[in-house]
């Protein structure tokens, strides 16, 4: 009987865990399920991108995992019993179905959070999303010369969106709110590129600014200021898909899954959580943070330790560090910051054109890594040995 895997989400960490698995396994010994609600491939980290009138290439999962034995469910997750190994889905039609399983990947991800600010429900754009994304992209569209634009939040999405509107539209009045000082994380080096780069592009930067409420034509701070907006863009974070916390597995106060070192959920040994969905621990104690260069790591581990556990083999363990931080500052302009393990910022930074042509590298690697899952791995699929799921295998060979 073949072993059910099922994983749920098809970004970047799900995307990646299903076609590593599908590399790892004899395809003859699993069913690999990869449920997800849209039938293409969104690259998140272009989101900026699309909402600023950009076109990005089609990606049909279809195409991406052809051959590869990784069959897709069109639907949405509505539900998951950890208990009784369950999950629950429902199609576009409307149709609810139950999916047994045997071992699950999570990887249902993020999506925009509202912090619980007064309006930003109502009247804020996010760009979490292709649907937030292209809402905004409409919107930008429609407006006038001279509309104010305000985004809310000075992190990595904030500065990228804030620069990709103010590039393709010069015409507008871009401002950004950022609760702290301008990219006061980076380098002396990063932050002066930076305040030059809003400069070039009349961007309004509003620094130790706490947006307290949003309106259909204005955000209000915390000292009281009004900012005129046409159009707020909400970046201040993101916040996990609810279903983990409605289940019996463990969870954060923030809903991320718990897990151990190999990204399996501690209470519940047939389950992994990945990316940001799941509460993992990396150089210095410190929780990864929410991002692409996080993911992908904990999808490779995920995957590489199922595939252990079924075959018998070796117990992966996958570096989970930081490098450096990629902000794309437009088409034309970006930051690489340098960081320690742990994500500080070190001295190093490589600024301009060149960290431009940097970022795109690596977004179309990691794009690139997904469409191609049998590529680049090696050695041959295993065989599965169905060890018990709650217990380590006996150290035999490397998978």
């Amino acid at each position: 009987m073949q072993q059910r895997i099922i994983v749920l989400g098809a970004g970047y960490t799900g995307a990646t865990a299903a076609g590593r698995l599908a590399k790892r396994l004899h395809r003859d010994d699993v069913a690999i399920t990869l449920v997800n609600a849209e039938p293409d491939f969104v690259e998140r980290v272009r989101m900026h991108q699309l909402a600023a009138g950009q076109d990005l290439e089609p990606r049909p999962f279809s195409a991406m995992f052809a051959g590869t034995g990784v069959e897709l469910k069109l639907a949405r997750v509505t539900g998951v019993d950890a208990d009784r190994k369950t999950v629950t889905v429902t199609g576009a039609d409307g149709t609810e179905e139950l999916l047994e399983y045997d071992t699950l990947v999570y990887a249902l991800g993020s999506g925009w959070n509202d912090g619980g600010v007064p309006g930003v429900t109502e009247h804020a754009h996010e760009i979490a999303g292709r649907p937030g994304a292209l809402r905004l992209r409409e919107r930008l569209a429609r407006l006038d010369a001279g509309q104010p634009v305000v985004v809310v939040g000075g992190g990595l999405t904030g500065l990228e969106a804030a620069t990709e509107i103010a590039e393709a539209r010069p015409d507008l009045d871009v401002a950004l709110a950022a609760r702290g000082g301008l990219g006061d994380w980076l380098s002396d080096k990063g932050r002066a590129h930076l305040r030059s780069v809003c400069d070039r592009l009349g961007i309004t930067v509003h620094e130790h600014t706490a947006v307290t409420a949003v309106a259909a034509d204005r955000v209000t701070t915390a000292d009281g200021t009004e900012i005129p907006a046409a159009v707020t863009v909400w970046t201040t974070g993101f916040a996990v898909h609810p279903i983990a916390r409605a289940t019996t597995l463990e969870v954060t106060e923030t809903g991320q899954i718990v897990v151990d070192r190999t990204m399996r959920s501690v209470s519940h040994p047939d389950v992994y959580a990945i990316g940001d969905a799941a509460m993992v621990m990396g150089p210095g104690d410190k929780p990864l943070r929410m991002s692409c260069a996080s993911g992908v790591p904990t999808a490779w581990q995920a995957a590489d330790a199922v595939a252990a556990r079924l075959t018998g083999g070796k117990l992966p363990k996958v570096p989970l560090r930081y490098f450096n931080q990629c902000i794309s500052l437009g088409r034309r302009d970006g930051l690489i910051q340098y960081v320690t393990a742990d994500d500080r910022a070190v001295r190093a930074a490589l600024t301009g054109r060149l960290a431009a042509g940097y970022k795109e590298l690596i977004c179309k690697g990691a794009v690139w890594g997904v469409a191609h899952p049998l590529i680049g791995l090696p050695g041959r699929p295993r065989r599965v040995v169905r060890q018990p799921a709650g217990s380590d295998p006996a150290v035999k060979a490397s998978v």
